[in-house]
């Protein structure tokens, strides 16, 4: 049965959409997991867009007006294991779109992968809230400072009124300036674990620009390794780095428990 993992926040901007598409292409790319990704931020999606993927015929908008099924909707990504259920770019498509209708046909998803991961729409509005209710878990996404870090305590408080589990805080563009709230003051304002900090890197941006994960653009990167390790922690693995010992290790059996 599949995890379905929602990703979330408060404020657009902080970079939900692409720990989205990161995480996902880690789960299937290194750790060799079954993954959908699914955008369900119909009103302005993204997901898609980051991953180059411009031609959807059928979408998750098609789904919830009835017009298909969700296995009509799921495309496959050129990294192994990897899937993707986008939603339309098209405005007309969201005439007749019911959101509420999320958790119910998300739910057919269930034999489909190892994990779902949902990417929110940001806020507390009518997406959001159905995407939590879709989620057996929650991820929330922040930047190191006052205001994000508010509208995560108010998601918190709804995750829990709706019986979704918080795994916790994933602090995004950490810079370490001396303005920025450190993991302990984001912790002690949220009352929840940072389980995860992504360091400010320039080489998000420039795999934005090329519509790839920056997992697979630089996998030696900072931002990379971080994305790498959480993806590891959500499913109770330590990352070790795909190299050239690592390999050699593989290969010759070494560090395998006898």
């Amino acid at each position: 049965m599949a995890r379905v993992i929602g990703i979330l926040s408060g404020k657009g901007g902080v970079g939900k959409t692409t720990t989205v598409a990161n995480l996902g292409t880690a789960l299937a790319s290194h750790y060799k997991k079954k993954v959908i990704i699914v955008d369900c931020n119909i009103t302005t999606s993204h997901l898609s867009l980051y991953l180059g993927m411009y031609y959807s015929p059928v979408t998750l908008n098609q789904v919830l007006t009835g017009k298909a099924s969700i296995n009509e909707a799921i495309y496959d990504y050129h990294v192994p294991g990897l899937r993707v259920i986008p939603a339309s770019l098209s405005l007309k498509d969201l005439r007749g779109v019911d959101v509420s209708r999320m958790s119910k046909v998300l739910k057919k998803l269930s034999g489909e992968a190892d994990i779902v991961l949902l990417d929110g729409a940001p806020g507390m509005g009518r997406e959001a809230m159905s995407t939590m209710r879709s989620s057996d878990e929650v991820l929330f996404i922040s930047t190191p400072f006052v205001p994000s870090t508010m509208d995560i305590i108010k998601s918190h408080q709804v995750a829990l009124e709706m019986g979704t589990k918080p795994i916790g805080i994933m602090l995004n563009m950490v810079g370490k300036e001396r303005y920025e709230l450190s993991v302990e003051e984001v912790e002690q304002l949220s009352e929840l674990e940072v389980v995860s900090s992504v360091p400010m890197d320039k080489n998000v941006l420039r795999s934005l620009a090329l519509k790839t994960p920056v997992v697979l653009f630089d996998q030696a990167s900072p931002a990379s390794r971080a994305f790498y390790e959480l993806a590891g922690k959500l499913i109770g693995e330590k990352y070790i780095p795909d190299n050239f010992f690592t390999r050699l290790a593989k290969m010759f059996g070494f560090g395998k428990k006898k």
